[in-house]
């Protein structure tokens, strides 16, 4: 076939730009038609960033295509979607370079020639509230992880002490282990003494708890015993504050149904009153339009995620295979001798 008679790709989207994101510099690349120069090096200073937008807008450049590289391409995104450009950020799987051909230059020129024939896809990214209040559901799971591995290190300290309090009470977090926890802090190492604080719904008697409370008191451990309860302590101060942020995050997300049924189950949380539960569960119900906990085994920490994650508006996902192949419950397209592919 000769030169003449070979088919080209066709331009679709003929005003974007590419940006090749860095941590020290981004790369970006314009049509080489409207300059002679179509790729200039910008730093990540946000005066850098807001030059790239300026010279975007005197290339005419309408949408912009760019790595998820990290978050070094967050500050970039929001500073180009505030400009009015339409940001596409597309997976780097999507814009693998040639075999031996790499370079940052040629990364972002890579890009621009993808989307200038309209080979990539943007990935999902939810509206701007939405993604505040992700950040902070996501803030929060990273403090409850956090605890519970402060909790993990108590128990810890506990066993190596010979303190078998996790084997007469079902969770040395609840109201029982942490008032004998406190009482252990404090320098108190009567068994008999700290039997005492047991709840009365704890199954065990008052012997047996006593029982399991004589150890070897070591002076290490009782000082990581120690920080890890006022670490715990910490995290769970933290913990509250992030709730609050949720609760005002979802009353600036737009109102779906003004009139909110009340919860027809109350729905406990170890970090939360009833009273806080009630409140995060009408604010869900009025962002979202419906309530995510009539799904069974839906509570209100996994419904915060759901809406965090998606918010209310998915029509981005144009069926529901879509968004089933978007949460990765779809079966893998990516097949070679029968055998599946990864990504």
């Amino acid at each position: 076939m000769t030169r003449k008679n070979q088919k080209r790709f066709e331009v679709i989207h003929p005003d974007c730009a590419a940006v090749d994101v860095g941590g020290g510099e981004h790369l970006a690349a314009v049509d080489p038609t409207k300059c002679a120069d179509p790729v200039k090096r910008f730093s990540t200073f946000t005066d850098d960033l807001h030059a790239m937008a300026d010279w975007f807008e005197s290339m005419g450049v309408k949408m912009v295509a760019m790595e998820a590289t990290g978050v070094y391409w967050i500050p970039l995104f929001e500073i180009l979607d505030r400009r009015g450009f339409k940001v596409y950020l597309v997976n780097s799987r999507a814009t693998r370079q040639i075999t031996g051909r790499k370079s940052d230059v040629l990364d972002c020129q890579w890009i621009l020639q993808l989307m200038t024939h309209g080979l990539l896809r943007g990935a999902f990214r939810p509206s701007d509230e939405v993604c505040s209040l992700r950040s902070l559901v996501r803030q929060r799971g990273n403090k409850v992880r956090d605890q519970a591995k402060a909790l993990n290190r108590m128990q810890k300290a506990l066993v190596q002490m010979n303190i078998q309090l996790a084997q007469v009470i079902s969770n040395i977090a609840g109201v029982t282990g942490m008032s004998i926890l406190r009482a252990i802090v404090e320098g108190e190492r009567d068994p008999e003494v700290l039997a005492m604080l047991r709840d009365k719904r704890v199954k065990a008697d008052q012997a047996t708890v006593a029982r399991s409370l004589r150890g070897n008191w070591r002076a290490e451990h009782l000082h990581a015993l120690s920080q890890e309860l006022a670490a715990y302590d910490f995290l769970e101060k933290q913990i509250g504050e992030c709730d609050q942020a949720i609760a005002h995050a979802l009353e600036r997300l737009p109102v779906l149904q003004a009139d909110v049924v009340p919860p027809s189950k109350t729905l406990r949380n170890p970090h939360r009153s009833n009273e806080q539960q009630l409140i995060l569960h009408r604010a869900l119900n009025k962002a979202m339009g419906v309530d995510l906990t009539a799904i069974p085994t839906i509570g209100i920490d996994t419904a915060l995620v759901l809406a965090s994650e998606l918010g209310a508006d998915l029509s981005r996902f144009p069926t529901s295979q879509h968004f089933c192949s978007w949460l990765g419950l779809a079966p893998p397209t990516r097949i070679s001798g029968g055998k599946p592919l990864p990504g």
